[in-house]
């Protein structure tokens, strides 16, 4: 498998290419920005992308997934409670961020709910908190936790839709219960590292205790 974590944009976004390790079909989790780059590594990596997947609907996410559908003709994969937000985000945002509106999804995903592209199969955890529905991406040991866990942080709690409980709970009922050794990719590069594990989480995030 061909898995390349890319960080775009002014907000530190981490967007994930992951595709076979000889090209084929694959995704794109989180377009933010510079989407000419991340479409240029699929290339170089004769990967085509058939899905743009959004751990969640806020702008810094989701603002480049207009200009991915464009080029690629990807469909867009959200959970069901943040599909509508996808459509509703003001206009000021996207011209403050750089981006472009995103069109509406085009599937939906609930807890429990499996995603193949590929040979390579995904199952989503649904993870509230940060947005209703915001969600982490599980996969061979690896989860891509969007804006529910950072590496040493967790994701704000006080935007519309946020709960601190929701996310606490979520974060403690799906995502610290996996195998010590899974590799956490976050939705941001705001840790001292780029990638962490859940056990490193567990025993030293300052938010988790």
């Amino acid at each position: 498998m061909f898995l390349k974590q890319i960080e775009v944009g002014k907000l530190a976004v981490f967007a994930y290419l992951i595709g076979g390790d000889d090209g084929g079909d694959g995704l794109v989790i989180d377009p933010s920005d510079e989407i000419d780059r991340i479409l240029r590594i699929a290339q170089n990596q004769k990967i085509k992308i058939q899905y743009i997947l959004n751990t969640h609907a806020h702008v810094d996410h989701v603002m480049g997934n207009a200009a991915i559908k464009e080029k690629t003709g990807a469909r867009i994969i959200i959970h069901e409670e943040d599909a509508p937000f996808l459509t509703r985000i003001p206009q000021h945002m996207f011209a403050m961020f750089g981006g472009r509106p995103s069109p509406p999804a085009d599937q939906t995903v609930k807890d429990g709910d499996f995603i193949s592209v590929g040979d390579i199969t995904f199952k989503v955890l649904h993870t509230p908190g940060h947005s209703p529905g915001g969600m982490c991406i599980l996969f061979d040991g690896m989860v891509f936790t969007g804006d529910t866990l950072f590496v040493g942080g967790v994701g704000r709690a006080d935007l519309p839709g946020g709960s601190w409980t929701l996310l606490k709970k979520s974060i403690q009922s799906k995502l610290l219960i996996l195998p010590d050794e899974t590799i956490v990719l976050p939705g941001h590069n705001y840790g001292p590292s780029p990638t962490s594990t859940i056990k490193s989480e567990r025993l030293h995030n300052p938010m988790l205790r």
